[in-house]
């Protein structure tokens, strides 16, 4: 899933975010209580109208910011107490006032309130962080308003397996319609989030969508999938795009790089999307030191196909059986190869 925290998905229109074959969207809860406000969005026709997008989307919970706003906030058992970085202002979000943001957004998808710790943090923290998480979740479900919207909810435990399987085993009985994996890539190594997803995916039912939060690189995916994972969302390849750098065919390019000045062949002569049919490297690469803001459109057209191309693969290969022999370079373990994004 693509995320357009600010209900876009940076650089692309709509049109051109479906023509990258993206099927579903996420946008970002706070951020949009900020600006312009849940009420607008919902005058506005909620967000599928409000930003011209017609699949299925997924609005986060607001739950991240209380980990990555940690200077900002105050967390109680009543919900979370932010500054706003805008004007200063004080917010309260609680289980509730984001189940109310959520239902008056209008996505699909919502995601129950939650409690990320960071990394590292104590046992004895993670264990508070992931009872309140609890607690909240069935404070969301009573608060949830809307049948034509999935409440989701997040098995948080930090790096500590018992209390993921413990967390897993709560949220089972509560039989909701899908279940996420959160509070991974906030600054652990990856063999550790590989060791999480490995060991808290097959606790989750098999028959309702399973979702690993903030992951979106190949060998992640890769490897997240052979675990059962569904459901992805990151913001790598539109910031790779801002960046000048290109996703292909399992690398990362740097296309500032002085070899692409005189390269005159498409980005990538295997992907069929609009910048490799239409651009060169050359000019790619001729925008970026520009500046050019078509650059980062073109870029972003580009990293989204290819991580959904990748997918796709990986999804036929399944289908086809031959995932284990297709991505047997992805699956090894992630501190075989660290040249991949």
């Amino acid at each position: 899933m693509p995320v357009g925290t600010l209900a876009n998905v940076k650089t692309l229109t709509p049109d051109q975010l479906k023509a990258t074959g993206a099927q579903m969207v996420l946008s970002n809860t706070y951020h949009l209580h900020l600006q312009p406000g849940e009420a607008i969005v919902k005058a506005g026709g909620g967000l599928h109208r409000f930003m011209g997008w017609d699949g299925p989307m997924l609005t986060d919970s607001g739950g991240f910011q209380v980990f990555s706003l940690s200077e900002m906030r105050t967390i109680t058992e009543e919900g979370v107490t932010f500054k706003s970085p805008r004007n200063g202002d004080v917010i309260e979000m609680t289980p509730e006032r984001s189940i109310a943001i959520q239902n008056d957004l209008g996505a699909d998808v919502i995601m129950a309130f939650d409690e990320c710790p960071p990394y590292p943090a104590t046992r004895s923290a993670v264990e508070l962080a992931t009872a309140r998480t609890y607690r909240w979740l069935k404070r969301c479900i009573v608060a949830h308003q809307r049948s034509d919207q999935a409440l989701f909810g997040i098995v948080q435990g930090g790096t500590y397996l018992d209390l993921r399987a413990q967390a897993a085993a709560d949220l089972r009985e509560l039989d909701l319609p899908g279940y996420a994996i959160g509070g991974v890539s906030v600054g652990e190594p990856p063999e550790l989030i590989e060791q999480i997803v490995k060991a808290t995916t097959p606790q989750l039912p098999e028959d309702k969508p399973r979702y690993l939060m903030g992951v979106g690189t190949y060998r992640e995916m890769a490897q997240a999938i052979a675990s059962g994972i569904d459901l992805f969302d990151c913001v790598i390849p539109t910031r790779l795009g801002r960046h000048g750098a290109a996703l292909v065919r399992g690398e990362r390019w740097n296309l500032k790089n002085a070899c692409f000045q005189h390269d005159h062949t498409p980005l990538d002569a295997t992907c069929d999307c609009y910048t490799c049919t239409h651009f060169t490297r050359a000019y790619l690469r001729h925008l970026i030191k520009a500046q050019e803001l078509l650059a980062y459109t073109l870029l972003s057209i580009h990293n989204i196909t290819e991580l959904v191309r990748f997918t796709t693969a990986i999804r036929q290969a399944i289908l086809d059986d031959r995932f284990a022999q297709d991505f047997a370079h992805w699956l090894t373990p992630a501190d075989a190869s660290r040249s991949e994004s």
